[in-house]
């Protein structure tokens, strides 16, 4: 190896004029099980407007906002968990509140929060030197909604994302990443990294005392590597089958999810919570808190209703952080952490994306510790339509 640009060149980087005319791409067609996700290789292919790139798709992780915007997990009419409907969806949910931004979505749609690739067509106003330019497409978009604050839209959600072999993002939120990683581990930092960054930025954590639950899925892993980043003693809460390599990435001390973490730690132990579990375990989390300590949640996976003592929260001075919008420092930071080696993420399995329904099932099993990740087909190898299988 000499160069990062000879190792992961572009597998066929074209000219506008040679792109074709159709791609690979799997369809979510409604809301619901894993019957709604459609893989067909006749989707027309996305052409770059004013101000966007289009990218050729090397690999695009799984998250759980992939399958919670599936299921319609968001609506409030739900009250379980991701997993309780994670492969057949719910029965009964409001369509109109069943994404995260609480705005319906529109169907078709390619989702894939997570995209790395290669730039091979530019819009209008982005210079051409930026083909051939290997990225990652920042998640939570600020272009669409004019840079507002508090307002951003969710690559695969609002738009098209990265489940298909191209797709369209606006320029100024494609970051250039040179570095010698493989197109699957970069595919596993855009969601899940910028998520745990976010509520280490949110919380302001430095040198403290921090727990993590969910800790070896790709959002909680991600947590404890930031942390100890930042200098931070870290406590991570996972299934005991998985503490050893939760212990290898960075972690203090693991804790077996099923235990009684208040008899394990006891009262006021904790600085820091960094959520992404939620469910009735919350009063528990705020009770490890010490006075002034801060509590940041960007997830739900075992349920959205917590029964919350207020007074726990105001007699202890408590800050409760919702963490969803990012600043723009998160992402620019998570690439500058790549370029310095100072993170690496853990790719558990690689699927073909025609087989994103078997992904999903795994994913949903919680049997791998880090990341799974689709890899979209070279565009000679495209067939004819076909169903996800089942």
């Amino acid at each position: 190896m000499s160069t990062t640009e000879e190792v992961h060149a572009p597998r066929t980087l074209r000219s506008r004029e040679e792109l074709p005319e159709t791609m690979a791409a799997v369809l979510l067609t409604g809301h619901g099980g894993l019957d709604k996700l459609e893989y067909r290789t006749d989707v027309a292919v996305p052409r770059p407007g004013a101000g966007e790139v289009l990218i050729q798709v090397a690999a695009a992780a799984i998250n759980n906002t992939d399958i919670n915007t599936r299921i319609g997990w968001y609506s409030k009419a739900v009250g379980a968990g991701t997993n309780v409907g994670g492969a057949a969806g719910f029965d009964d949910i409001t369509n109109s509140d069943a994404t995260w931004s609480g705005e319906p979505l529109s169907f078709p749609r390619i989702q894939g929060a997570d995209a790395c690739g290669h730039i091979v067509a530019v819009g209008k106003g982005v210079p051409e030197e930026r083909i051939g330019d290997r990225v990652l497409v920042r998640n939570m978009l600020r272009t669409y909604v004019g840079y507002r604050p508090h307002e951003c839209w969710t690559f695969g959600s609002e738009c098209d994302g990265g489940f298909a072999q191209f797709a369209v993002a606006p320029a100024r939120e494609t970051h250039a990443v040179v570095s010698d990683w493989s197109d699957e581990e970069l595919a596993a930092i855009p969601c899940a990294y910028s998520t745990a960054e976010n509520m280490l930025h949110r919380a302001n954590v430095g040198s403290e005392r921090i727990l993590v639950t969910g800790a070896s899925g790709g959002v909680g892993l991600a947590a404890v590597q930031l942390a100890k980043r930042r200098g931070a003693t870290v406590v991570a809460v996972c299934s005991p089958e998985k503490g050893a390599q939760v212990l290898a990435e960075g972690a203090d001390q693991v804790i077996d999810r099923g235990a009684d973490l208040f008899a394990a730690l006891g009262r006021n132990s904790m600085d820091v919570v960094l959520d992404i579990v939620g469910g009735t375990q919350v009063p528990r989390l705020l009770e490890l808190l010490r006075p002034g300590g801060r509590y940041a949640i960007a997830g739900a996976i075992d349920g959205p209703l917590a029964e919350v003592d207020l007074r726990t929260v105001y007699l202890k001075d408590l800050q409760l952080i919702g963490c969803t919008f990012q600043d723009d420092a998160v992402f620019e930071n998570l690439i500058s952490y790549i370029q310095r080696n100072e993170i690496r993420p853990v790719v558990s399995k690689t699927y073909p994306l025609a087989d994103i329904a078997r992904a999903q099932e795994d994913f949903l099993a919680k049997k791998h510790t880090g990341k799974l990740v689709l890899l979209p087909p070279t565009t000679s190898s495209t067939s004819t339509e076909t169903k996800a299988p089942q």
